[in-house]
């Protein structure tokens, strides 16, 4: 496997999930995240909580994001990722529009087919076949980038589109196809072998697949990533990744991991800008 340094800065998300707390500690949680330096602080689509209490506390998505934008003030938000199938592309697109605006232009627009069944069918949405969700996602795309182009007042910022997944026949060609950033839960062997079919897609519409960033969670220890950051980090780094992303979930939301991750950004940057400054005779 071929290690190369890409020279995109590298950025570390945190993924809120907001499950079994009160909201007044989802907001406590978010301004922490801010004030110890991530990059980008997500949260995720669904209805209810993914583990422990089945029916626990839970808070939808969209609205959180819209209070979140008031209550941040650096950092990036976003959605990883919004489910297709629960908004029209139209209106989802103006939510966003709106979203990026009391931001000030920081929101991630993560976006994705779908997977839990009870939230469809709890909440009255077809759930269908993962074949069936992805094709309704290959049509919401240009939908959301068309009402993009009409909303006024438009967005404040070209907003990226996070697009997550890995499939290979439908997923990694609408990635290269309209994704500013791809989400990939998958180890490094296995993102080392997605890469380069994502490469051929873009090369099949003539895109060079340098403008889609890499992301990556790191934290999925059923995905088999998971790891310490100097463990982990570098290998993914190698293959281009430069976001990494660490899931967080409540009541307590403990942010060891994060901290690490934040340490690990920091001295890996510091070293990869000294090496810069100070390059080795073998490579003058």
């Amino acid at each position: 496997m071929t290690s190369e340094r890409t020279s995109k800065r590298i950025r570390i998300g945190v993924q809120i999930q907001p499950e079994h707390a009160d909201y007044t500690a989802i907001r406590r949680a978010v301004r922490g995240c801010e004030d110890l330096g991530a990059d980008v602080i997500f949260t995720w689509d669904h209805f209810f909580p993914l583990s422990g209490d089945p029916d626990g506390r839970h808070f939808e998505c969209w609205t959180m994001l819209a209070a979140w934008a008031e209550s941040t003030s650096r950092a990036e938000i976003g959605t990883l990722v919004t489910c297709n199938a629960y908004r029209n592309p139209e209106l989802l697109a103006d939510m966003a529009r709106t979203v990026d605006h009391i931001s000030g232009g920081r929101l991630v627009l993560g976006i994705g087919s779908g997977w839990f069944e009870r939230d469809f069918t709890d909440y009255g949405y077809e759930f269908g076949t993962a074949g069936a969700r992805l094709n309704e996602l290959a049509e919401a795309l240009p939908r959301i980038e068309r009402r993009m182009s009409l909303l006024n007042p438009p967005p404040v910022r070209g907003i990226p589109v996070l697009i997550g997944g890995e499939g290979e026949k439908k997923t990694l060609p609408m990635v290269a196809r309209h994704a500013d950033i791809w989400h990939a839960f998958a180890d490094p062997d296995t993102l080392a072998r997605k890469t380069k079919v994502l490469n051929r897609c873009c090369a099949d519409i003539g895109r060079d697949p340098a403008e889609i960033e890499r992301s990556v969670a790191v934290n999925s220890v059923e995905l088999g990533v998971h790891g310490t950051p100097e463990e982990l980090g570098p290998r993914l780094a190698g293959l281009g990744v430069t976001l990494f992303t660490v899931g967080v979930g409540g009541p307590d939301f403990d942010m060891g991991l994060l901290r690490s991750w934040l340490a690990w950004r920091d001295g890996y940057e510091a070293q990869f800008s000294h090496s810069c400054r100070h390059p080795t005779s073998s490579s003058q």
